[in-house]
């Protein structure tokens, strides 16, 4: 799938939702200065692009006891364990996320513990004894210092090659339609 650019609206709409999912639509709509089927439309175009991929609750880790955020570097044998090594980390718990990375590690993995036994238990006897996995780096977090989500950035201007992409898409649509148009009338004519 290719990628979609946001207009100023869909920008204001994602801030908006991304600062609270539950905002009603038409108080959306107005602060966009549109109307709520406008959001209701707009939100279901960034849906079906993958833009939007859901809503979800964020729990604060701390609010559980989960006191200790880790990040782990994961070197595998071979690049064909891999799959396998995902999938038997993933039923740990602990770990809420897994990125491929580029480097001496093949993995990057983030965690949350309740006490250093238990990111010792995780370090020490579960993750270097899972099927692929020869070396390990651990980062433990003192303290986030922020978090945001990547809409939030400004605004990408498209390239001077997308935009004449998207104007000859433009102009096809409109020959398309314009030459059915022109068959349809022809058609009533003839009738």
């Amino acid at each position: 799938m290719g990628r979609y650019y946001l207009d100023s609206i869909d920008h204001q709409i994602l801030t908006l939702l991304i600062k609270n999912a539950r905002t009603p639509f038409l108080e959306i709509a107005r602060e966009c200065s549109i109307s709520g089927a406008a959001v209701h439309q707009r939100v279901k175009k960034l849906e079906d692009a993958d833009v939007i991929v859901g809503s979800r609750t964020v729990v604060k880790p701390r609010s559980l006891g989960l006191d200790i955020c880790a990040f782990v570097n994961v070197k595998l044998s071979k690049p064909d364990v891999s799959k396998i090594a995902i999938e038997a980390l993933s039923k740990i718990p602990e770990i809420v996320e897994c990125h491929f990375i580029a480097g001496p590690f093949s993995l990057l993995l983030k965690l949350y513990c309740h006490d250093n036994e238990h990111l010792m238990d995780l370090l020490v006897n579960q993750i270097p004894h899972i099927a692929g996995v020869t070396d390990t780096s651990s980062f433990i977090s003192l303290e986030q210092a922020f978090e945001r989500e990547p809409y939030l950035l400004p605004l990408r201007k498209k390239s001077t090659e997308e935009a004449a992409a998207g104007k000859e898409k433009v102009v096809a649509k409109a020959k398309v339609k314009s030459k059915a148009e022109a068959t349809a009338s022809k058609s009533a004519v003839a009738v």
